[in-house]
């Protein structure tokens, strides 16, 4: 204790000098001093709280608030304190800029492929070789050339430039759009986060940005803290402070002991008020925030006014950073330099993302990578064909000799060949996946707003559409969370309605409406109801207004024996946690004795009553065969009819012998029993049409629930998640703890497959139960599907489950912070039909991606054999560089707008989830891939071999360069573009539908889109000339190709007619992870978990990055937000971040600190742990 002692003398090494710092507009502590403050823990703030300033109280009078009262609701002084301490808002990172995003898509491997042989080519056609020896290079420049023609050389280039910068701006423009969406969302999320202040004796939730310092806070369980400060008073309050400390214990906080309370802590148990000290870039969030670059801006600014002021900050900083490491660790867990091995420890902890690549992600991955790498060997074969071809001719067959002058003409040559070469590699890489991938969430995740759902991270969106089982919290999801008291048993008589006051005696009535009254949180209330004629309002723990309720219901009222014991007048509370499942408060009596009044599950509390008041209000004894009667006779009836029974007691102690409070068991225990009540939460009544929906679905729905297992079965029969007859289980969480383990007590997975199947209740089960049951069926091998598992949840003790799951649900008006952290989707409404919406979206989402999928592949397969055989057998590909980018933004860009934003039906319910293994192309999409590519090939190459006969035209084939461009290509292009158009058509049904325009006005894109192709393919053919290499046709032909295109409908039909069943050898593609290699990922658990799909791309054979790398650019869109936006949406997504950051972690001095985020910055020596932009 002396070394701590010494230290925090040391860290404040001239108390009398600070105190003549002139303050800042009247108040009576710095910036500095409290940022200093905050940076110390336990014994040691309380010895600075008491050197500097007496006492918490002290504090507050310095800060000019009543701990009490709360500020004075007074504009002027609350706008004062946010100039001088600044506002509870970390400002979010600057959003790139437009041009930022044009420079990032330019990275693009491919596009600089193209760049460069577009600026090659350029440079080569102004360079005309001297004319005289043009002959001796041989025919190779004679043809058609003419003086007019050689100007256009140019053209080629300049064209292949243009639609390189189409597809740059294409792209920024829509990652621009979607950053902006994102934003919105954000602003969104923050505005609607409110915290509870006392201003004026006054109790007021207002938004979290509006907090300021000296702020009295009310802080209660489930609580995000969103800014620093010191406690003072609390009932038994424990916090998790993991997300700042890494340490997962939970930390108890008392105003005698430790009173520091941070930011961006989840309060895990009881309630208190604190006084706030610090708010946005102070406050030990706002630090770390600064630390990773988020308030850069902010802190410059502020560095160079208060750079006096924060000199003494950053030496008392370094040298408590010198001092013994445990002691370091105590006051700076942001800084800790703990031991290596606890280090790796976190490392591994953090390093772990929230999940795994979403299922989605997982496979398109793996199938670009593979369409990617053929399409690479497929471009690489054609350039060398292509030049050993031009060579063996030229020097071999016509034997000329290389000669000097001529050298531009070859090289020219090898340009064209360059250029071909690379645009069978555009055309092969599906670089439109990632933006279909985007567009389609972006899109479903916007409408999905309007359903309720508002989600929080874009690929759950895509992950529920495969959930094949959902966990669903009973309380305030499948019921509608308005708790009432409709039986009770009071003075030996059980009452299935509310008892008129008249028939109680006085005496046990009394007890009650103290009992009910004293041992309840005291931010629970019942308000008047806001409209006439509406419910009144219940404010806070659900069960606790039922009980309150139940007083107003026997004409007393709770808030005078409120005003009577105020808050802080309790001795000692036990508050509710999910261990206790009850609550207990003491009171002093006048006398001097102690009155404990307990509340809770009735099962429990009836263990520990020895007393029981009859009808006089007088105690006789309770034995264990009286309390197996009471089940029998009243507690399994009220559980039968779905009540959730809850039993008060009381017991006196003598003032002369206090109890040891701290010893839980044995001051609540020997209790008498008041009451025992049956709360009923009526199911709301659209649940059991969407559990219906679900199950038709083929949704498994289980219900977890902490209630008793006959209200829970009851409750699960009303909802339709058991029927009768059927084969299933309903269990205890103790009776599934014992199934599931071995004798050891360790949980095996083939016991856990055992149980789950058939499970389909789960009650009286604790948070860890909810999580075993989670992880143990999304780990599950067995059965012919592995699960995708969804979980909902709005309690904190949800956390742990929701996290794991792989789409967690947050209530968004019941739900804790803590539950909402946790989540990927927050449903607004907290209503499980939102979730059907939810399943309906992500289906939609899947099936848009496999339409575009079925698109795209057609018209890669088609142009890459096109161009491959074309250039092999004519020398010259039949679509130029040009068309070929054309198609390619028709292909890519313009369908992924029409096929991802088509809107999803009722009918995607009735198909069963695809689960984790189905492949993204099914077998009949690959027998409408190749059925289709077929067609549109035979087509092809009857034009280009035999069309000018045909058509009666010039031949285009074996043309010289920079011959003007024939018809008989532009009719080969033009054929090509009426198919693709026709066949988008067709893509709309990817599961063999007969009827490909079922509902296709419903979709005006799709339309605007095929139509708006049209117009331009019309522009383009007619009036492209040179640049597109086309030359005008006349309607006839042009009455061809759209016959043609048309055929593509035809031949849809006969495909479809086909069986799939028939086609044994077709292969599906794009599977996720296979089993036996996510059994590994499984096991390696522990360890940094590594998408196979990554692995391949590290070995680094990838010249496509581009396809990736907008999934990546992706993900680091999503996480910025995460990142960014308003001060408490950052404190929400802290956990996140540090994940990203891995840990801020401190080289052999600890003076370095090291962020080893996406780019690791390492800032050696920065003196003092300056701010870090």
């Amino acid at each position: 204790m002396g070394d701590m002692a010494n230290s925090s003398i040391e860290f404040h090494p001239k108390p009398q000098q600070q105190r003549e710092v002139p303050h800042v507009g009247g108040f009576g502590c710095t910036l500095a001093e409290l940022r200093s403050l905050m940076e110390l823990r336990g014994a040691e703030a309380l010895q600075k709280i008491q050197e500097a300033y007496g006492d918490v109280s002290g504090l507050c009078r310095r800060l000019k608030t009543s701990p009490t009262e709360g500020l004075a609701d007074n504009t002027n002084d609350l706008e004062k304190r946010r100039q001088i301490y600044g506002q509870n808002f970390i400002p979010p990172k600057q959003p790139k800029t437009f041009l930022q995003l044009v420079w990032e898509a330019l990275q693009d491997v491919t596009l600089i492929i193209l760049e460069v042989a577009a600026i090659v080519s350029l440079g080569l056609s102004f360079y005309a070789p001297p004319g005289e020896e043009s002959e001796a290079c041989g025919n190779v420049s004679g043809g058609a050339e003419d003086e007019g023609e050689a100007e256009a050389g140019w053209i080629e280039g300049a064209a292949i430039l243009l639609s390189v910068i189409c597809v740059v701006l294409v792209t920024a423009f829509n990652d621009w759009s979607k950053e902006k969406q994102f934003r919105g969302l954000q602003s969104r999320i923050e505005q609607e986060q409110k915290f509870t202040v006392i201003r004026n004796g006054q109790l007021l939730q207002v938004p979290v940005a509006a907090l300021v310092v000296g702020d009295i806070a009310q802080v209660k369980y489930g609580d995000l803290l969103p800014a620093d400060g010191v406690l003072i008073q609390g009932n038994d309050l424990k916090i998790d402070e993991s997300s700042l400390t890494g340490e997962s214990d939970h930390v108890r906080k008392s105003a005698d002991k430790d009173p520091m309370l941070l930011s961006g802590t989840h309060v895990m148990e009881g309630s208190g008020r604190m006084v706030v000290t610090a708010v946005g870039v102070n406050s030990q969030t706002g630090i770390i925030f600064t630390l990773l670059g988020a308030g850069g801006e902010e802190e410059e600014k502020k560095d160079k006014k208060g750079k006096q002021q924060d000199g003494a900050m950053d030496s008392s900083q370094t040298r408590a950073k010198k001092q013994d490491g445990a002691v370091a660790m105590e006051m700076q867990p942001l800084k800790s330099a703990e031991g290596g091995e606890m280090e790796e420890r976190e490392k591994k902890k953090t390093n772990v993302p929230k999940k795994e690549k979403s299922v989605l992600q997982g496979k398109l991955t793996k199938l670009a990578v593979q369409i990617g790498k053929a399409g690479l060997v497929m471009s690489a074969i054609t350039v060398i064909i292509l030049v050993l071809y031009f060579v063996i001719e030229t020097f071999v067959v016509d034997g000329r000799v290389w000669l000097a002058e001529c050298t531009p003409v070859y090289v020219q040559y090898f340009v064209k060949f360059f250029i071909i070469g690379v645009t069978v590699l555009v055309v092969a890489v599906p670089e439109g996946l990632p933006l279909a991938v985007t567009i389609s969430l972006a899109y479903s995740v916007k409408k999905m707003m309007k359903d309720n759902n508002l989600v929080r991270h874009l690929d759950a969106c895509e992950t529920m559409g495969n959930a094949t089982a959902i966990c669903s919290d009973k309380t305030g999801t499948l019921t509608t969370n308005r708790m009432t008291v409709v039986q009770s048993y009071l003075g030996d008589t059980h009452y299935k309605e509310i008892p008129a006051p008249s028939a109680l005696t006085p005496k046990i009535l009394d007890l009650l409406v103290h009992a009910i009254s004293i041992n309840s949180a005291y931010t629970t209330k019942i308000l008047p109801p806001e409209k006439e004629g509406a419910l009144p309002r219940q404010v806070g723990n659900k069960t606790e207004c039922a009980l309150l309720g139940f007083v107003l219901d026997l004409k007393r009222d709770f808030q005078p024996v409120r005003e009577q014991i105020p808050e802080d007048k309790l001795y000692k509370v036990y508050t509710f946690n999910s261990v206790r499942k009850s609550m207990s408060t003491v009171i002093c009596m006048p006398d001097g004795s102690f009155r404990l009044f307990s509340k809770g599950a009735s099962e429990i509390l009836l263990k520990k009553c020895t007393n029981i008041l009859n009808s006089n209000g007088e105690l006789r004894g309770f034995r264990p065969r009286d309390r197996d009667d009471m089940v029998k006779k009243i507690i399994e009836p009220m559980a039968c009819d779905g009540l959730r029974t809850i039993c008060i007691a009381y017991r006196d102690f003598p003032a002369n012998q206090e109890p040891d409070w701290d010893n839980e068991n044995d001051v609540v225990g020997d209790l008498t029993c008041i009451a025992v009540v049956g709360i009923e939460d009526p199911v709301r009544p659209e649940v059991p049409e969407a559990i219906r929906k679900c199950q038709r679905a083929g949704i498994t729905v289980r219900m977890v629930t902490g209630d008793n297992i006959n209200t829970a079965r009851a409750i699960a029969a009303k909802c339709g998640i058991i029927h009768p007859g059927e084969d299933f289980l309903c269990l205890e969480g103790k009776e599934f703890n014992r199934r599931i383990r071995n004798e050891k007590g360790e949980i095996e997975q083939e016991r856990l497959d055992k149980v789950w199947p058939k499970l389909r209740v789960l009650a009286r089960s604790s948070p860890t139960d909810k999580h075993t049951l989670v992880k143990g069926i999304i780990d599950s091998t067995t059965g012919e599907q592995r699960q995708v598992v969804a979980v909902t949840g709005d309690g904190t003790n949800d956390g742990p489950a929701l996290k794991k799951a792989d789409v967690g649900f947050a209530m968004g008006i019941a739900g804790t912070d803590v539950a909402k952290e946790a989540s990927d989707i927050i449903l607004t409404d907290d209503n499980f039909t939102s979730i059907v919406k939810a399943v309906m979206w992500g289906r939609n989402v899947y099936d848009s991606i496999s339409k575009f999928l079925q698109f795209q592949l057609t018209v890669n397969v088609v142009a890459v054999i096109v161009a491959f055989t074309g250039a092999c057998i004519t020398q010259d590909s039949p679509l130029k560089a040009v068309q070929m980018l054309w198609v390619n933004l028709i292909m890519d860009t313009f369908a992924s707008l029409a096929l991802a934003t088509e809107p999803p039906t009722e009918s995607l319910l009735l198909r069963k989830p695809y689960g984790r293994d189905k492949p993204l192309i099914s077998r009949t999409m690959m027998k409408n891939i190749l059925g289709h590519a077929v067609y549109q090939l035979t087509i092809i190459f009857t034009l280009l071999f035999v069309g000018e006969l045909f058509f009666d035209i010039d031949s285009g084939r074996n043309a010289p360069l920079h011959s003007p461009p024939s018809e008989h290509y532009t009719i080969i292009f033009n054929t090509f573009v009426m198919m693709q158009l026709f066949n988008e058509i067709n893509a709309r049904k990817i599961h063999g539908e007969r009827n490909v325009f079922d509902g296709i006005f419903s979709n005006p894109i799709f339309c605007t889109i095929v139509l708006g192709t049209f117009g331009i393919q019309i522009v383009i053919v007619q009036f492209g000339g040179k640049p597109f290499s086309c030359s005008p046709l006349s309607t006839e032909q042009w009455l061809w190709c759209l016959f043609v295109g048309v055929g593509e409908l035809v031949w849809g039909q006969v495909i479809a007619t086909i069986p799939t069943s028939q086609l044994k050898c077709l292969k599906e593609a794009g599977h996720g992870p296979g089993k036996d290699e996510m059994t590994d990922e499984e096991l390696a658990e522990g360890e940094e978990e590594i998408d196979h799909a990554e692995r391949e791309l590290r070995r680094g054979q990838i010249l496509w990055f581009r396809g990736l790398n907008r999934i990546q650019t992706q993900m680091e869109v999503v996480s910025t937000f995460k990142r960014s936006g308003s001060f408490q949406g950052a404190v929400r997504r802290r956990s996140s971040v540090l994940s990203q950051l891995h840990d801020v972690t401190n080289l052999s001095t600890p003076t370095h600190v090291t962020l080893s985020a996406a780019k690791p910055t390492s800032t050696a020596g920065n003196p003092g742990g300056e701010s870090i932009p």
